[in-house]
């Protein structure tokens, strides 16, 4: 009956996380839309950049498997970035007939997202 408790703990930890991740997405969606137009998915780049970084930084700090892992790594920033508004709003822009924005909305997010982890972990290697 100890591991089903400690199990619902971690759930409840990790949706916590969630819960958090999701309301900082929310807010530079909405953001980024009012300062920087709705026409490219700009919040949503913002979002899985900024996430990549800190994922970068965490990754080299947070032991895995850990509470904090689970709080930060598969909580908060699982609820923060997000694979399936990219698909969708990749998917907008081809239904648009605007490839090049489609192609640079995949392209930009995935080459500046793997930027952005390394980055973030060769801060936390050098300190």
């Amino acid at each position: 009956m100890g591991q089903g408790w400690a199990f619902l703990g971690i759930s409840l930890l990790v949706a916590a996380g969630g819960a958090v991740g999701g309301m900082g997405r929310l807010y530079i969606s909405r953001w980024s839309a009012s300062h920087l137009g709705s026409r490219f998915p700009w919040g949503t780049l913002i979002v899985n950049l900024a996430g990549a970084f800190v994922i970068g930084v965490l990754g080299g700090l947070v032991a895995q498997g850990s509470l904090a892992a689970m709080f930060l790594l598969t909580g908060v920033l699982g609820g923060f970035t997000t694979v399936s508004s990219l698909s969708l709003q990749t998917l907008d822009l081809l239904r648009e007939r605007r490839s090049l924005a489609a192609l640079s909305n995949v392209g930009m997010t995935l080459l500046l997202g793997l930027a952005a982890a390394a980055l973030g972990w060769n801060v936390v290697a050098a300190s």
